[in-house]
Formats: structure tokens, sequence, C-alpha cells
């Protein structure tokens, strides 16, 4: 690959190139309600789409979604298609949605496209200038953070996101600028119809397989995905990680031009991290070497991995040639992400907070941050796992993370697309926990008010998983107050 990036000013020549693929002219999500599927249906309408869609169940994405013409229906069934005006040019599908769903099904008999998500959004992403972000941990949050530096520097890009913003409640937007910044999710494989300009990739961790079946397999995927780098364009690792290092050097053997961030690794880094500081509130202070300039970025988010995603995203920035110090500014400007230690409320002087970590790396990063910023109350966390493989897989490395909070309450497996595994439940590692004290609540309903009992004043609690466990936040809350109304003293379990 050729030396060198064009830069945002030089990405595009006119609209007429990015017009809206026919294709997509008529599109029906099912699953629309998804993170991912409810911010392509946000695009397409902004692009004037018409666009129809499907779930189990209501969603607070639907209101914006039908605000913007969506049609939307509670309930999958083949009359979702059938009846509507005109046939869709597309059905959108994710790889959650099974081969027997009738909708699919009714799509198929009448050969109308049958898209992936991901296929969808590379087809949006046609005349732009793209930056994708990859990595086991830390995408969605380092995806966040770039979207705002560059909404700061005024680039107004369009971007597709696995969370929704803090700062505007979306999780994607059709923006008027060159850039479209995409969260690239390695899980099913599905990055792999990207062609990014500059791709990203945080850390290399084994994860997600019961789709890829092996370490090896997983980390060869993220090969794959380097082979799609545009001409002229840059992969982005961080040194501090070996794998993603390795993958940087592989990809450097073939061409592939390379940029590196971190702290102490050996070799030239492109983006030095110096120092970090955590503040006394939630946050901290990275001081950072780019170049012949040294920058002290603001994070707003507490936990060192959090203070390398702001440099990520701070090296893509100025990889899309946007200026340092004003990505700098941007990035001291990120609220966070809905789900991503995401403030819920104080009751009884407990913060209570809600996390989306479900990867035994993401647990122990989150709770190290949790600690900083509980100070000398105690960290309590309700703990839900994600998938009976990777609890079958991590039961071990789950355990030991959980063991540096003071308090643990473990819940049954959020099983999402998998059936029950015998022998595989919440207690597999509960039972291994250590240096905390533990509580296994296999019944949803009870873990609120367990929860409840367990904390005392200045203590933080954090609902943590990918399920439902992110429900739980404001009961918890509410249980809190009504102890408050009725003068029970909190003074933990």
């Amino acid at each position: 690959m050729a030396d060198g990036s064009d830069g945002v000013a030089q990405a595009a020549d006119g609209l007429a190139e990015r017009a809206l693929p026919d294709v997509l002219t008529r599109a029906h999500l099912i699953g629309i309600g998804g993170a991912g599927m409810s911010g392509i249906a946000r695009i397409l309408l902004a692009r004037g789409a018409a666009v129809s869609g499907s779930d189990a169940k209501e969603s607070r994405a639907f209101l914006t979604l039908r605000a913007q013409g969506a049609r939307i229906a509670i309930g999958q069934r083949a009359e979702n298609i059938e009846q509507l005006t005109e046939p869709p040019t597309a059905v959108i599908v994710s790889t959650a949605i099974k081969d027997s769903n009738p909708e699919l099904v009714a799509a198929r008999e009448r050969g109308i496209p049958v898209l992936h998500r991901a296929q969808a959004l590379a087809k949006l992403m046609e005349g732009y200038q793209v930056a994708c972000i990859a990595g086991t941990h830390g995408k969605t949050s380092t995806t966040s953070m770039l979207t705002v530096a560059l909404q700061h520097c005024r680039l107004d890009p369009s971007f597709a996101i696995g969370g929704d913003l803090n700062e505007s409640g979306a999780n994607a937007h059709h923006g008027t600028g060159s850039v479209f910044v995409a969260e690239a999710d390695e899980s099913d494989g599905s990055f792999l119809v990207y062609s990014p300009r500059v791709a990203v990739v945080t850390n290399i961790e084994p994860d997600h397989l019961d789709h890829h079946g092996t370490a090896e397999a997983y980390s060869a995927v993220f090969d794959e995905f380097v082979d799609r780098i545009e001409p002229g364009g840059a992969l982005i690792v961080c040194a501090d990680d070996e794998p993603a290092a390795e993958l940087g050097r592989r990809a450097e053997s073939r061409g592939v031009r390379v940029r590196r961030y971190g702290r102490s690794a050996t070799g030239e880094l492109d983006a030095q991290v110096l120092d970090y500081q955590p503040k006394t509130d939630d946050g901290g202070v990275v001081r950072v070497r780019l170049g012949d300039q040294e920058l002290d970025v603001t994070v707003a988010v507490p936990g060192e991995h959090m203070a390398y995603n702001s440099v990520a995203a701070l090296l893509a920035g100025v990889e899309l040639q946007a200026p340092a110090d004003q990505l700098a500014e941007g990035l001291a400007a990120f609220g966070g992400v809905r789900r991503r230690f995401e403030f819920k409320g104080r009751s009884q002087d407990v913060r209570v907070y809600d996390d989306y970590a479900h990867h035994p790396t993401e647990v122990a990063a989150q709770l190290r941050a949790v600690r900083q910023a509980a100070g000398s109350g105690r960290v309590v966390v309700v703990f839900q796992p994600h998938l009976y493989s990777r609890t079958r897989t991590f039961a071990a490395e789950f355990a030991e993370a959980l063991g540096l909070a003071d308090e643990v309450v473990v819940l049954d497996v959020f099983g999402a697309r998998e059936e029950p595994e015998p022998g595989v439940s919440g207690n597999l590692i509960a039972e291994r926990i250590t240096g905390a004290t533990v509580h296994y609540e296999p019944a949803f309903d009870r873990a609120a008010t367990l929860a409840a009992q367990l904390v005392r004043p200045g203590d933080v609690l954090v609902t943590m998983g990918a399920g439902d466990v992110t429900q739980l936040g404001p009961e918890i809350l509410r249980e809190l107050d009504a102890r408050s109304a009725t003068g029970t003293p909190t003074t933990g379990g």
C-alpha cells in the first residue's frame, strides 16, 4: 500500500457519490430496535429512504424512528412485509435473526434481496472517507471519542456506534462532512465487508469463540480486516497490547502503513503516553507526545483504559488530518456512552452506575476504574454473565476479575442467542470468586432488593453485563429511596 494521506478536505468530490444506493431506497429491518439496526435505520431515514421494520417488543429507539417516518410493527410476522404498500428493495438482518424468521422466509420467497446489517452499512459508507474502530475491548468508547472529537473540529462526521452518545443520545447520524466513523464488529466476522481508510485495532483477546471456534481463528479475522484497508490508508494499533502489536508487524510486512500508540512498548511510537493522572472526581488526564508536540488530554470517564482509548481516537483524528489541539479539546468534552460506566443516580449517599462489560478483561478494567471512583467507599457489583459458551469458557477468569470488588452479586446467565447448557449457570462463576463477599442470586426479580440491602453510605454500585441487568439500576435506586422514606438505615449486608 502507498504511503500518505489525502486528508479530510480532499476526501469526497460531491454529494453525487453519496446518493442513496438503489437497493436501500425501501428498506425493511428485522430487529429494528437493536443497537446496530436502529442506527442504520436513522441514517437511511435521514438520507430519504422509506423505512419499515419489526421487533419483538417496544424500544425507546422507536420514538425517534417513528417520528422520522419509520413504520414499525411489534411482533415478527410475514404480513409485516406482505402488507407494505410497495415491496422492500431490501430486507436487512443481523446475525441474531434465524433463517426460520417468518419475515425473512417471506422475503426470500418473494425474491427480495437480503442484506446483513454490515453490508447495508458498507453501502451507506460509499463515497466517504471511512474510519473503522475494531478490537476485542474498547471499540464503542473509542468510536464515540473519535466522533465527538471530529464534531468539535466542525467536521460533522456521519457515524454508526454500538451505543448512544451521552451528548446527543444517538447511536448514528448522517452528517454533512466527508468522514464516516463506524464501530467495526468482529464477533461474527461481518466487519470484513468494510474498506476503511483508517482502521484502529485497540487490542486482541480471544472472544466470540461460539462463532470463530478457536483463538487462532479469532485472531486471523483481524488480519483479513487489515487487508481491507484501502490503498494509502493506515492501520493504528496499541503497541502495548502484544497481539495488536504483532498484527501491526504482520501488516507492515505486507506493505500496510502502521501507526502506533502506547506507553512502554519498544520501538517508535506515533503517539506516546507519557503519564496518566486520575482526577479526584471521575476521569483523569493523559499526557501524550505526538511527534514534537506534547498534549494534555482530559478524559471525563474514569480508568486508564479509557485514557488509552482517547489516545487511539486522537491518533485516528490526526490521521484524518484534523488538528491535534482541537481534537484534544473535543476529547475533553466527551461525556461518555450509554451503558459505559453510565451514572444512573444517587440515593442514601450510594452512587449507582451501569456498565456493558461482559468479558473478563473488560470487567477487571472497569472495576479498577470503579475503585478509583469509589475513593474510600466500597465497590459493589451486580454481574450478569452473557452467553453460556462465554460463561463456560471464562468462568475462572470472570471470578478473578470480580474478586476486585468488595461485594459481588452474580445473576444467572443471559443466554441471548444461545440455548441453555447443562451445568452452566452464574454459580459456575460465583463459586470460584475469592477476595470478595459473594452472593449468587438466580432470581432476577430479587436482585434489586438484595443489592439495596448490601450497600452502605459512600459505596459505589455498578450493574454490569450485556443483558437485561441494565434494568436493575433504576430499581435499586427506587429500593434505596423507599428505605430512606421509611427510615430504614443503609448499613450494608
